[in-house]
Protein backbone atom coordinates (compact mmCIF):
# COMPACT_ATOMS: atom_id res chain seq x y z
CA UNK A 1 0.00 0.00 0.00
CA UNK A 2 1.28 3.47 -0.89
CA UNK A 3 2.28 5.67 2.03
CA UNK A 4 -0.34 8.28 1.09
CA UNK A 5 -3.10 5.67 1.20
CA UNK A 6 -1.80 4.28 4.47
CA UNK A 7 -1.94 7.67 6.18
CA UNK A 8 -5.04 9.17 4.56
CA UNK A 9 -7.25 8.26 7.50
CA UNK A 10 -5.13 10.22 9.96
CA UNK A 11 -5.00 13.71 8.42
CA UNK A 12 -4.59 15.61 5.17
CA UNK A 13 -1.79 14.00 3.16
CA UNK A 14 -0.38 14.30 -0.36
CA UNK A 15 2.39 12.67 -2.40
CA UNK A 16 5.78 14.29 -1.90
CA UNK A 17 7.41 16.29 -4.68
CA UNK A 18 11.06 16.95 -5.45
CA UNK A 19 10.89 20.20 -3.47
CA UNK A 20 9.86 18.23 -0.36
CA UNK A 21 13.22 16.47 -0.13
CA UNK A 22 14.98 17.11 3.18
CA UNK A 23 18.59 18.11 2.59
CA UNK A 24 18.67 15.97 -0.54
CA UNK A 25 16.86 12.99 1.00
CA UNK A 26 13.58 12.36 -0.89
CA UNK A 27 10.30 11.87 0.95
CA UNK A 28 7.28 9.77 -0.02
CA UNK A 29 4.45 11.79 1.49
CA UNK A 30 3.68 15.15 3.09
CA UNK A 31 1.16 15.20 5.94
CA UNK A 32 -0.52 18.27 7.42
CA UNK A 33 -2.31 17.50 10.71
CA UNK A 34 -4.69 20.13 12.07
CA UNK A 35 -4.18 19.49 15.78
CA UNK A 36 -2.55 17.23 18.36
CA UNK A 37 -5.18 14.52 17.86
CA UNK A 38 -4.50 14.26 14.13
CA UNK A 39 -0.76 14.38 14.83
CA UNK A 40 -1.24 11.49 17.25
CA UNK A 41 -3.15 9.45 14.68
CA UNK A 42 -0.52 10.19 12.04
CA UNK A 43 2.45 9.22 14.22
CA UNK A 44 0.67 6.09 15.43
CA UNK A 45 0.20 4.99 11.82
CA UNK A 46 3.81 5.83 10.97
CA UNK A 47 5.01 3.97 14.06
CA UNK A 48 3.05 0.85 13.16
CA UNK A 49 4.40 0.94 9.59
CA UNK A 50 7.99 1.85 10.55
CA UNK A 51 7.93 5.13 8.62
CA UNK A 52 10.50 7.85 9.36
CA UNK A 53 9.09 11.34 9.99
CA UNK A 54 10.73 14.76 9.69
CA UNK A 55 8.87 17.84 10.94
CA UNK A 56 8.77 21.00 8.80
CA UNK A 57 7.35 24.44 9.48
CA UNK A 58 8.26 26.85 6.69
CA UNK A 59 11.45 24.94 5.91
CA UNK A 60 13.69 27.88 6.81
CA UNK A 61 16.03 25.64 8.86
CA UNK A 62 15.19 22.26 7.32
CA UNK A 63 18.82 21.78 6.25
CA UNK A 64 20.29 22.66 9.66
CA UNK A 65 22.10 19.76 11.29
CA UNK A 66 22.90 16.50 9.53
CA UNK A 67 20.87 15.18 6.64
CA UNK A 68 18.46 12.52 7.98
CA UNK A 69 19.21 8.90 7.18
CA UNK A 70 15.79 8.52 5.58
CA UNK A 71 12.55 10.45 5.17
CA UNK A 72 9.28 8.68 4.51
CA UNK A 73 6.91 11.39 5.71
CA UNK A 74 7.33 15.16 6.04
CA UNK A 75 5.01 16.44 8.76
CA UNK A 76 4.00 20.05 8.11
CA UNK A 77 2.98 22.09 11.15
CA UNK A 78 1.18 24.77 9.13
CA UNK A 79 -2.19 23.33 10.12
CA UNK A 80 -1.41 24.18 13.75
CA UNK A 81 -0.68 27.88 13.40
CA UNK A 82 -3.23 29.62 15.60
CA UNK A 83 -2.87 31.78 18.69
CA UNK A 84 -4.48 29.60 21.36
CA UNK A 85 -4.33 32.04 24.27
CA UNK A 86 -2.76 35.36 25.21
CA UNK A 87 -2.86 35.96 28.95
CA UNK A 88 -2.02 39.64 29.00
CA UNK A 89 -1.89 40.00 32.76
CA UNK A 90 0.52 37.07 33.13
CA UNK A 91 2.66 38.01 30.10
CA UNK A 92 2.18 34.50 28.73
CA UNK A 93 0.98 33.25 25.33
CA UNK A 94 0.20 29.83 23.86
CA UNK A 95 0.34 29.20 20.11
CA UNK A 96 0.48 26.32 17.69
CA UNK A 97 3.89 25.08 16.62
CA UNK A 98 3.24 26.26 13.07
CA UNK A 99 2.65 29.88 14.09
CA UNK A 100 5.05 32.13 12.10
CA UNK A 101 7.23 34.20 14.41
CA UNK A 102 6.51 37.39 12.49
CA UNK A 103 2.74 36.83 12.69
CA UNK A 104 2.97 36.07 16.41
CA UNK A 105 4.87 39.31 16.83
CA UNK A 106 2.09 41.24 15.10
CA UNK A 107 -0.59 39.73 17.34
CA UNK A 108 1.35 40.33 20.55
CA UNK A 109 2.18 43.90 19.54
CA UNK A 110 -1.50 44.80 19.89
CA UNK A 111 -0.91 44.59 23.66
CA UNK A 112 2.64 45.99 23.38
CA UNK A 113 4.01 42.56 24.25
CA UNK A 114 6.73 40.60 22.47
CA UNK A 115 8.39 37.21 22.38
CA UNK A 116 12.09 38.05 22.56
CA UNK A 117 13.30 35.55 19.96
CA UNK A 118 15.22 36.87 16.95
CA UNK A 119 14.58 35.07 13.67
CA UNK A 120 17.99 34.03 12.35
CA UNK A 121 16.37 32.44 9.30
CA UNK A 122 14.03 35.23 8.21
CA UNK A 123 13.19 34.94 4.53
CA UNK A 124 14.77 31.50 4.07
CA UNK A 125 11.60 29.43 4.09
CA UNK A 126 9.09 28.65 1.37
CA UNK A 127 7.92 31.78 -0.48
CA UNK A 128 10.27 33.92 1.59
CA UNK A 129 8.77 32.95 4.94
CA UNK A 130 10.77 32.87 8.13
CA UNK A 131 10.78 30.67 11.20
CA UNK A 132 7.80 29.21 12.98
CA UNK A 133 7.48 29.06 16.76
CA UNK A 134 7.99 25.29 16.74
CA UNK A 135 11.03 25.59 14.49
CA UNK A 136 12.63 28.18 16.76
CA UNK A 137 12.15 25.89 19.76
CA UNK A 138 13.24 22.71 17.97
CA UNK A 139 16.53 24.28 16.85
CA UNK A 140 17.12 26.36 19.99
CA UNK A 141 17.45 29.45 17.80
CA UNK A 142 18.76 32.55 19.59
CA UNK A 143 19.79 35.98 18.37
CA UNK A 144 21.05 39.34 19.60
CA UNK A 145 18.44 39.89 22.33
CA UNK A 146 19.45 36.73 24.16
CA UNK A 147 21.63 39.01 26.30
CA UNK A 148 18.50 40.70 27.62
CA UNK A 149 15.88 37.94 27.82
CA UNK A 150 17.91 34.74 27.84
CA UNK A 151 17.92 31.86 25.33
CA UNK A 152 14.71 30.49 23.86
CA UNK A 153 14.79 27.52 26.26
CA UNK A 154 14.31 29.97 29.15
CA UNK A 155 11.29 31.55 27.46
CA UNK A 156 9.42 28.28 26.87
CA UNK A 157 7.36 27.38 29.93
CA UNK A 158 5.19 24.65 28.45
CA UNK A 159 4.70 22.41 25.43
CA UNK A 160 2.15 20.00 24.08
CA UNK A 161 3.87 17.16 22.29
CA UNK A 162 3.27 13.86 20.57
CA UNK A 163 5.72 10.98 20.96
CA UNK A 164 6.78 8.70 18.13
CA UNK A 165 4.16 6.09 19.07
CA UNK A 166 1.34 8.64 19.03
CA UNK A 167 1.18 9.31 22.77
CA UNK A 168 0.05 12.88 23.52
CA UNK A 169 1.67 14.61 26.49
CA UNK A 170 1.92 18.07 28.03
CA UNK A 171 4.75 19.55 30.04
CA UNK A 172 4.87 22.77 32.02
CA UNK A 173 2.01 25.17 32.50
CA UNK A 174 0.50 28.46 31.43
CA UNK A 175 1.97 30.59 34.20
CA UNK A 176 5.62 31.37 34.74
CA UNK A 177 5.64 30.14 38.36
CA UNK A 178 4.55 26.59 37.42
CA UNK A 179 7.57 24.38 38.09
CA UNK A 180 5.91 21.05 38.88
CA UNK A 181 7.13 17.94 37.09
CA UNK A 182 10.03 17.20 34.76
CA UNK A 183 10.70 20.00 32.30
CA UNK A 184 10.19 18.33 28.94
CA UNK A 185 10.00 21.75 27.30
CA UNK A 186 13.68 22.39 27.97
CA UNK A 187 14.58 18.85 26.92
CA UNK A 188 12.88 19.30 23.54
CA UNK A 189 14.40 22.73 22.92
CA UNK A 190 17.27 22.28 20.49
CA UNK A 191 16.55 18.57 19.88
CA UNK A 192 15.90 19.11 16.13
CA UNK A 193 12.68 17.11 16.16
CA UNK A 194 14.38 13.86 17.15
CA UNK A 195 12.51 13.23 20.43
CA UNK A 196 8.90 14.25 19.81
CA UNK A 197 6.68 16.42 17.64
CA UNK A 198 5.83 19.74 19.29
CA UNK A 199 2.24 20.79 18.50
CA UNK A 200 1.78 23.72 20.89
CA UNK A 201 4.11 26.03 22.81
CA UNK A 202 3.52 28.28 25.82
CA UNK A 203 6.01 31.13 26.13
CA UNK A 204 6.94 33.91 28.52
CA UNK A 205 6.58 37.40 27.07
CA UNK A 206 8.20 40.78 27.67
CA UNK A 207 6.73 44.26 27.38
CA UNK A 208 7.86 46.21 24.33
CA UNK A 209 10.34 48.94 25.26
CA UNK A 210 8.88 52.42 24.91
CA UNK A 211 12.06 53.57 23.20
CA UNK A 212 14.94 51.77 21.49
CA UNK A 213 18.29 53.22 20.45
CA UNK A 214 21.52 51.69 19.16
CA UNK A 215 25.10 52.88 19.42
CA UNK A 216 27.53 51.80 16.70
CA UNK A 217 31.30 52.04 16.69
CA UNK A 218 34.06 50.86 14.37
CA UNK A 219 36.85 49.44 16.49
CA UNK A 220 40.31 48.37 15.39
CA UNK A 221 41.05 44.70 16.15
CA UNK A 222 43.72 45.58 18.71
CA UNK A 223 41.17 47.63 20.70
CA UNK A 224 38.26 45.20 20.46
CA UNK A 225 39.08 43.36 23.69
CA UNK A 226 39.21 46.57 25.75
CA UNK A 227 36.02 47.86 24.12
CA UNK A 228 34.01 44.72 24.81
CA UNK A 229 35.35 44.46 28.36
CA UNK A 230 34.18 48.01 29.07
CA UNK A 231 30.71 47.32 27.71
CA UNK A 232 30.29 43.97 29.48
CA UNK A 233 31.22 45.56 32.82
CA UNK A 234 28.99 48.61 32.33
CA UNK A 235 25.91 49.19 34.49
CA UNK A 236 23.87 50.50 31.55
CA UNK A 237 22.01 47.18 30.99
CA UNK A 238 22.13 46.90 27.20
CA UNK A 239 19.56 44.69 25.47
CA UNK A 240 22.13 43.63 22.88
CA UNK A 241 25.90 43.74 22.55
CA UNK A 242 26.85 42.64 19.06
CA UNK A 243 30.10 42.42 17.19
CA UNK A 244 30.20 42.04 13.40
CA UNK A 245 33.27 41.60 11.24
CA UNK A 246 34.17 40.75 7.68
CA UNK A 247 37.57 39.67 6.35
CA UNK A 248 39.80 42.68 5.83
CA UNK A 249 37.69 45.21 7.75
CA UNK A 250 37.60 46.53 11.31
CA UNK A 251 34.93 45.01 13.58
CA UNK A 252 31.69 46.90 14.12
CA UNK A 253 30.35 46.94 17.69
CA UNK A 254 26.63 47.60 18.17
CA UNK A 255 25.04 48.26 21.55
CA UNK A 256 21.24 48.11 21.66
CA UNK A 257 19.35 49.77 24.51
CA UNK A 258 15.67 49.93 25.34
CA UNK A 259 13.40 51.26 28.05
CA UNK A 260 11.56 54.42 28.98
CA UNK A 261 11.64 57.57 26.83
CA UNK A 262 14.45 59.90 27.69
CA UNK A 263 16.27 57.49 29.94
CA UNK A 264 17.15 55.20 27.06
CA UNK A 265 18.60 58.07 25.07
CA UNK A 266 20.65 59.18 28.08
CA UNK A 267 22.10 55.68 28.44
CA UNK A 268 22.90 55.64 24.72
CA UNK A 269 24.69 58.97 25.00
CA UNK A 270 26.70 57.60 27.94
CA UNK A 271 27.72 54.55 25.90
CA UNK A 272 28.68 56.76 22.96
CA UNK A 273 30.79 59.00 25.19
CA UNK A 274 32.64 55.99 26.61
CA UNK A 275 33.28 54.49 23.17
CA UNK A 276 34.49 57.81 21.78
CA UNK A 277 37.54 57.63 24.04
CA UNK A 278 40.78 57.82 21.99
CA UNK A 279 41.79 54.49 23.55
CA UNK A 280 38.72 52.77 22.07
CA UNK A 281 36.77 53.71 18.93
CA UNK A 282 37.80 57.35 18.86
CA UNK A 283 35.55 59.38 16.60
CA UNK A 284 33.85 56.52 14.71
CA UNK A 285 30.78 56.36 17.00
CA UNK A 286 27.14 56.96 16.03
CA UNK A 287 23.82 56.87 17.90
CA UNK A 288 21.10 55.53 15.58
CA UNK A 289 17.36 54.99 15.83
CA UNK A 290 15.83 51.66 14.75
CA UNK A 291 14.29 51.52 11.30
CA UNK A 292 16.35 54.40 9.91
CA UNK A 293 18.83 53.99 7.02
CA UNK A 294 21.67 54.43 9.51
CA UNK A 295 20.40 51.34 11.35
CA UNK A 296 21.20 49.05 8.41
CA UNK A 297 24.39 47.04 8.67
CA UNK A 298 27.08 48.13 6.21
CA UNK A 299 27.69 46.09 3.08
CA UNK A 300 29.40 42.81 3.92
CA UNK A 301 27.99 42.67 7.44
CA UNK A 302 24.37 41.78 6.71
CA UNK A 303 22.79 38.88 8.59
CA UNK A 304 25.15 35.95 8.13
CA UNK A 305 22.43 33.40 7.44
CA UNK A 306 20.69 35.21 4.59
CA UNK A 307 20.78 33.66 1.13
CA UNK A 308 18.95 33.93 -2.16
CA UNK A 309 17.55 30.39 -2.41
CA UNK A 310 15.17 28.60 -0.04
CA UNK A 311 16.97 26.46 2.50
CA UNK A 312 15.35 23.19 1.50
CA UNK A 313 16.45 23.07 -2.13
CA UNK A 314 19.54 25.20 -2.60
CA UNK A 315 22.83 23.45 -3.29
CA UNK A 316 24.78 26.72 -3.18
CA UNK A 317 23.88 27.82 0.33
CA UNK A 318 26.73 29.16 2.47
CA UNK A 319 28.44 27.39 5.34
CA UNK A 320 26.72 28.63 8.51
CA UNK A 321 28.37 28.01 11.87
CA UNK A 322 27.58 28.77 15.50
CA UNK A 323 30.76 29.21 17.52
CA UNK A 324 31.12 30.08 21.19
CA UNK A 325 33.79 30.94 23.73
CA UNK A 326 34.26 32.70 27.03
CA UNK A 327 33.61 36.43 26.84
CA UNK A 328 37.26 37.41 27.13
CA UNK A 329 38.04 35.17 24.15
CA UNK A 330 35.54 36.69 21.72
CA UNK A 331 38.10 39.06 20.11
CA UNK A 332 40.39 36.12 19.34
CA UNK A 333 37.47 34.08 18.02
CA UNK A 334 36.52 36.96 15.72
CA UNK A 335 40.11 37.32 14.51
CA UNK A 336 40.53 33.62 13.72
CA UNK A 337 37.14 33.45 11.99
CA UNK A 338 37.83 36.42 9.72
CA UNK A 339 41.37 35.18 9.01
CA UNK A 340 39.77 31.96 7.74
CA UNK A 341 37.38 33.86 5.48
CA UNK A 342 34.27 33.87 7.67
CA UNK A 343 31.96 36.83 8.02
CA UNK A 344 30.96 37.01 11.68
CA UNK A 345 28.14 38.52 13.70
CA UNK A 346 26.92 37.61 17.15
CA UNK A 347 26.50 38.43 20.78
CA UNK A 348 29.72 39.45 22.45
CA UNK A 349 27.67 39.77 25.63
CA UNK A 350 26.94 36.03 25.89
CA UNK A 351 29.83 34.64 23.86
CA UNK A 352 27.82 33.28 20.91
CA UNK A 353 28.78 34.13 17.33
CA UNK A 354 27.39 33.09 13.96
CA UNK A 355 29.90 32.81 11.16
CA UNK A 356 29.33 32.46 7.43
CA UNK A 357 31.58 31.24 4.64
CA UNK A 358 30.62 32.24 1.10
CA UNK A 359 28.88 29.51 -0.88
CA UNK A 360 31.67 29.48 -3.47
CA UNK A 361 34.26 28.39 -0.87
CA UNK A 362 35.88 25.11 -2.05
CA UNK A 363 35.05 22.15 0.24
CA UNK A 364 38.69 21.53 1.22
CA UNK A 365 39.12 25.17 2.22
CA UNK A 366 35.84 25.12 4.14
CA UNK A 367 36.85 21.99 6.06
CA UNK A 368 40.20 23.53 6.98
CA UNK A 369 38.54 26.76 8.10
CA UNK A 370 36.10 24.81 10.27
CA UNK A 371 38.94 22.86 11.88
CA UNK A 372 40.79 26.06 12.75
CA UNK A 373 37.69 27.74 14.15
CA UNK A 374 36.73 24.69 16.22
CA UNK A 375 40.23 24.33 17.66
CA UNK A 376 40.13 27.97 18.74
CA UNK A 377 36.66 27.78 20.28
CA UNK A 378 37.53 24.62 22.22
CA UNK A 379 40.65 26.27 23.59
CA UNK A 380 38.49 29.21 24.66
CA UNK A 381 36.06 26.97 26.51
CA UNK A 382 33.40 26.91 23.82
CA UNK A 383 32.28 24.89 20.82
CA UNK A 384 31.70 25.13 17.08
CA UNK A 385 28.62 23.63 15.42
CA UNK A 386 28.02 23.51 11.67
CA UNK A 387 24.38 24.55 11.36
CA UNK A 388 24.23 24.35 7.59
CA UNK A 389 26.47 23.83 4.58
CA UNK A 390 26.14 23.03 0.87
CA UNK A 391 26.07 19.30 0.06
CA UNK A 392 29.66 19.29 -1.23
CA UNK A 393 30.87 20.51 2.17
CA UNK A 394 28.38 18.64 4.35
CA UNK A 395 29.13 15.29 2.70
CA UNK A 396 32.71 15.53 3.96
CA UNK A 397 31.63 16.06 7.58
CA UNK A 398 30.68 13.19 9.85
CA UNK A 399 28.50 13.71 12.93
CA UNK A 400 31.46 14.65 15.12
CA UNK A 401 32.81 17.12 12.57
CA UNK A 402 29.34 18.68 12.34
CA UNK A 403 28.56 18.97 16.03
CA UNK A 404 31.99 18.78 17.63
CA UNK A 405 32.68 16.96 20.92
CA UNK A 406 29.40 16.43 22.80
CA UNK A 407 29.57 15.96 26.59
CA UNK A 408 26.89 13.59 27.85
CA UNK A 409 26.37 11.85 24.51
CA UNK A 410 25.74 8.49 26.20
CA UNK A 411 22.95 10.06 28.25
CA UNK A 412 21.49 11.64 25.13
CA UNK A 413 21.45 8.26 23.42
CA UNK A 414 19.54 6.79 26.37
CA UNK A 415 17.02 9.62 26.21
CA UNK A 416 16.55 9.04 22.47
CA UNK A 417 16.03 5.33 23.09
CA UNK A 418 13.41 6.12 25.72
CA UNK A 419 11.47 8.62 23.62
CA UNK A 420 11.92 7.10 20.16
CA UNK A 421 13.22 3.51 20.42
CA UNK A 422 12.44 2.83 16.76
CA UNK A 423 14.48 5.85 15.59
CA UNK A 424 11.58 7.12 13.48
CA UNK A 425 11.86 10.85 14.22
CA UNK A 426 14.48 12.55 12.02
CA UNK A 427 16.91 9.61 12.35
CA UNK A 428 20.56 10.66 12.13
CA UNK A 429 19.91 14.39 12.05
CA UNK A 430 21.17 15.25 15.53
CA UNK A 431 24.43 14.84 17.46
CA UNK A 432 26.07 11.43 17.46
CA UNK A 433 23.79 10.27 14.66
CA UNK A 434 20.71 10.43 16.91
Amino acid sequence: MAVVDLLSGACAVRPAEDADAVDGVPAQAVARPADAQETSALLRACHDAGLAVVVRGHGSKITWGRAPERVDVVLETGGMAGLVEHSRGDLVATAGAGMPLDRLGELLAEARHQLVVDDLAAGRGADGAGSTLGGAVATGMCGPRRLWAGPVRDLVIGVRLVLADGTVARSGGKVVKNVAGYDLAKLLTGSYGTLAVITEVTVRLHPEPQEEVSVRARVSPDRLEATLALLVRSQLAPHTLEVSAAPGSDPLVTVGLGGSPGGTRQRADAVATSLASPDLAGGSVAVVDPGTPEDELPSGLADVDQQDSPAGTSTTRPVLVRTTGRLSGIPELVRVATDQGFGVTGSAGVGVLHARLPEETPPEQAHHALEQLRATSLRLGGSTVVLDAPPAVKSGLDAEATWGPVPGLDLMRRVKAEFDPGRLLAPGRFVGGL
